[in-house]
Parts: C-alpha cells; sequence; structure tokens
C-alpha cells in the first residue's frame, strides 16, 4: 500500500482579517499550496475541506466552496469535514485514506474559518457545540468555562498550578513573536500573564484571558500525494506514524483529568512508528487553553500525572529545551481558527522538517510529534512525522 506525503502547503494570516468569509479565506491559501508543491489544479483527484461553522456562517455546504474560489477545480470531488477543533486533522487524515486507498493519487486539503464575523457572545455559544449539551450547556463561560472546570479539578486534586500556567502562556506568547502567520506577535512576560488585571481578567476561574487561546479567522492548506508521485517533486513529509483515539464525549462519564484519550493515541502513535519522546525534534500541541498543554505534557508521557508543571519549570518544553513544545507559539499566540488548527499544525511542523520555519526554526528538526484535539479531549489525533525529500 502506497503511503500518502506532504509535498506542498499555504498558510493565511491569523487574527481579525479582511477576510470577509470561508469562500475568500480558502482562495488565499489553495493557489499557493498548489504553487508551492509544484503542481496543477488539473492533477488534484479529490479534495477534503475542514471546518467546523456551527453557526459562524449561514452558509453550508462549504466543501463547494473550493470550486468557487478557484473554478478550475469546480468540477473536482470535495467533501467536508467536521470533528470540532480536531477538523483541520480528520481532513488530512480522510485525505491520507483516499490516496492509500489507491482512489487517488494528488489530494488538496483546506481547513479554513471565520470566527470574527459574529459577537462574542454567540462565539462562545457556537464553541460550546464542541462540548455535550445535555450536561454541559449551562457551564458558566461558555467552552473556556468547560477547562475552567477543568483547571479548578486539576487544582483540587494536585495543587494550585497558576504560576506555571502562566509559564506555558509566556513561553508560547514569546514563542509567537516569531512565526509571521500569528494573531498575537507580542512576549506578555511571565508577570503579565501571571497577573489578574483589567488588560488580563478571569475569563472562567482560574483561567485568565492569558490562558485561553485566540478567537481569530484563518486559513491553511496541504497537497497530499502518493509515494511514487511525491518523488518526482520537490519536497515530500511523510508521517511515520499516524493515530485517532476518541474518548467518552460526556465529562461526566470519565475521569476528566485523565486525558485518556490523547494518552492512547501518543502511545499507539509512537509505537506504530518504533520511536519514543527523545526521538522527537519538537512537539507542536493543541493548547486551546493553558491547562490542556499542562495536562498534555502528561498525557504524552513528559510527567507523570500531576507532575506536567515540572515540564514548564524545568524548561524542557521551551524552544532550547530539550522537546521544544509550541515552538510557532501554539494555539495559544498564532490563534484559533476552528477548521484551519489542525491543517495549520501540520503545515508549521512541515516547515520545520524542510528547514523552512523562519525565526520559528528548531535547529536540525528531523522528526515532529503534532497533537490536535477536538472537544474536550474527546476526539485525539497524532501524527509522528519525518521528511522524506
Amino acid at each position: 500500500m502506497t503511503k500518502a506525503q506532504i509535498v506542498g502547503w499555504a498558510h493565511s494570516q491569523f487574527g481579525k482579517t479582511e477576510y470577509p468569509d470561508t469562500e475568500a479565506l480558502m482562495a488565499a491559501v489553495v493557489a499557493p499550496a498548489l504553487a508551492h508543491a509544484g503542481v496543477e489544479a488539473s492533477q488534484i483527484d479529490g479534495m477534503f475541506v475542514g471546518v467546523m461553522n456551527g453557526g459562524f456562517s449561514k452558509q453550508e455546504f462549504q466543501a463547494a466552496l473550493i470550486g468557487m474560489a478557484e473554478p478550475d477545480l469546480a468540477h473536482v470531488p470535495s467533501v467536508r469535514l467536521e470533528n470540532a477543533c480536531s477538523t483541520g486533522s480528520a481532513a488530512i487524515y480522510t485525505a491520507m485514506d483516499f490516496i492509500e486507498s489507491g482512489r487517488g493519487r494528488i489530494a488538496l486539503v483546506v481547513g479554513a474559518e471565520k470566527m470574527t464575523a459574529v459577537p462574542t457572545a454567540q462565539v462562545g455559544d457556537i464553541l460550546l457545540g464542541g462540548s455535550y449539551r445535555k450536561e454541559e450547556a449551562d457551564v458558566e463561560g461558555g467552552f473556556a468555562g468547560v477547562f475552567g472546570r477543568i483547571a479548578q479539578h486539576y487544582f483540587q486534586r494536585y495543587g494550585d498550578r497558576s504560576e506555571e500556567l502562566a509559564m506555558i502562556a509566556a513561553k508560547n506568547h514569546a514563542n509567537g513573536v516569531s512565526n509571521p502567520y500569528a494573531h498575537m506577535r507580542k512576549d506578555f512576560g511571565f508577570d503579565f500573564c501571571n497577573t489578574v488585571s483589567d488588560k488580563n481578567p478571569l475569563v472562567a476561574a482560574p483561567l485568565r484571558r492569558t490562558d485561553c487561546s485566540l478567537v481569530s479567522d484563518g486559513a491553511a492548506a496541504l497537497v497530499l500525494a502518493d509515494e511514487e508521485t511525491a518523488a518526482t517533486l520537490q519536497r515530500a513529509i511523510g508521517f511515520r506514524a499516524r493515530k485517532h483515539v476518541n474518548d467518552v464525549f460526556a465529562l461526566s462519564r470519565r475521569d476528566m483529568l485523565a486525558f485518556d484519550g490523547p494518552r492512547r493515541a501518543w502511545q499507539g502513535a509512537l509505537e506504530q512508528a518504533g520511536m519514543t519522546l527523545d526521538d522527537l525534534s519538537f512537539v507542536e500541541t493543541h493548547d486551546c487553553f493553558t491547562i490542556a498543554e499542562m495536562i498534555e505534557y502528561e498525557a504524552m508521557g513528559l510527567a507523570k500525572p500531576g507532575e506536567g508543571y515540572k515540564v514548564i519549570r524545568d524548561g524542557i518544553s521551551a524552544k532550547g529545551g530539550r522537546l521544544p513544545v509550541n515552538p510557532s507559539g501554539g494555539l495559544k499566540s498564532k490563534g484559533h481558527p476552528i477548521g484551519a488548527t489542525g491543517v495549520s499544525m501540520h503545515v508549521i511542523a512541515a516547515m520545520q522538517l524542510m528547514g523552512e520555519a523562519g525565526g520559528m526554526q528548531i535547529p536540525d528538526a528531523n522528526v515532529a510529534g503534532v497533537f490536535n484535539m477536538g472537544g474536550a479531549a474527546v476526539a485525539n489525533y497524532v501524527s509522528i512525522m519525518e521528511r522524506v525529500k
């Protein structure tokens, strides 16, 4: 069976952008991605679109928007994937399945979201669609409130780690300064992130504004090809492993601090790759909230349960540490346009592996770990990536 490889990509600026909708956002990345890969629109066999929507736009059937944005793609089969905050990774994995099943040789993946066109209160309600509404719809603070509750339980069980959450926020904002695509390119420093103030209020106690990812617009695109086709192109990034593991939707029916789905996904991917964390050059992980990154340290095996704080305190996850985590600035600094996020994470990882990451570059990066999460550790995707060409 042939393996799918990444052969090209494109990434828009994240933030409150001038693009009016996802159609315009897609158009901004499709042609550059094809050009980067060195392929023509006529060579694309299938298209896979990641857009959560859920109320950000009245326009559904968004798989058809690529054909509007790029007329040469109007007759190419296109489908839309949605899997909450892991929507982009769902689109990538489905495109890979398409190629590896032999149904096509070259696929285009586009992730996009336009979030800033609706009022802030409405954004919060839309994002609650990524939680189990039957039990969690009334959580104060929207989806931030869901992770605020996780943080409260974590502090009750393991002690107050507000300082370490601020250290994670400060790390990611400092890293984001070097990311030209990032929504927030500002180094706030630890003291600001650690202090509740008018500019950094509590959003969902104990989480402050600097503990929460940004509401952003953005898009990213990948071109994938089978191995034979990739060998004829300029670049190729392969997957040593990829693993998707789900967990129970309702928080009430599992230990919300265990992050068992992420743990299983990481364990399965590393076993499939025949690697350990020591083999990874860096990790891009899903820091929708700083408490998520801290618990993800534990889920991936960097620390025992309750000891994730040691990873940030000891500098392990710093850009110059033993295992840099989120050298891009992560969702915290880069922004989190839902449908684009998983695609963006894989684009950033591919850039690192090709040595094309500019100021974000980790020296001699040769193996990447990517973790993208849908909901509160419900849909969990881990990719182990390496440069092939």
